[in-house]
C-alpha cells in the first residue's frame, strides 16, 4: 500500500459496532444487522508535525467514525455489505482531498459462531 521512499500517515478507527440494514436472506432484510467496521485512511501529509501543528495539517480521525455511523443513510437497506463499505469510502473521500486511499473492513457479527470473522475488506485509491 505504501510507495517506496515516501512517508505515509494512516488514520485508523477499528472495531466500530454499527447496526445496519443489510443482507440478502429473508431473516436479514427486516432488521438491522450488527457489523464490526474498521477504517484506514492514507493521507498526503505535512513534511513535519511540530507541537503546534494545527489539525488542518492532518485529518480528524472522528471523521472516519462519522463516515461509518451517522453518515450512513437511515432506513436504507444495503443488499451487500460491499455497498456499505463503498458508501463509507465515498464519504471519507468527500470529507477531505488529502485522503489518498481508504480501506474498510466489515465483519458480519451475526454470522460468527465461535469468534471467527466473516466479512469483506474493500479498498480504493483516489482517482
Amino acid at each position: 500500500m505504501t510507495i517506496p521512499n515516501e512517508d505515509v500517515l494512516t488514520l485508523a478507527v477499528d472495531n466500530l459496532h454499527v447496526d445496519v440494514l443489510t443482507g440478502i436472506y429473508s431473516e436479514e432484510t427486516h432488521l438491522p444487522q450488527p457489523l464490526r467496521i474498521s477504517i484506514r485512511a492514507l493521507l498526503r501529509h505535512a513534511d513535519r508535525y511540530d507541537p503546534v501543528t494545527p489539525l488542518s495539517a492532518s485529518k480528524n480521525y472522528m471523521d472516519l467514525k462519522h463516515a461509518a455511523t451517522a453518515a450512513l443513510p437511515e432506513g436504507v437497506h444495503f443488499t451487500l455489505i460491499e455497498a456499505v463499505a463503498d458508501h463509507i469510502i465515498d464519504t471519507v473521500f468527500l470529507q477531505d482531498d488529502k485522503v489518498r486511499h481508504v480501506e474498510v473492513k466489515i465483519v458480519k457479527l451475526a454470522l460468527s459462531e465461535r469468534g471467527e470473522e466473516i466479512g469483506i475488506t474493500l479498498s480504493r485509491w483516489r482517482r
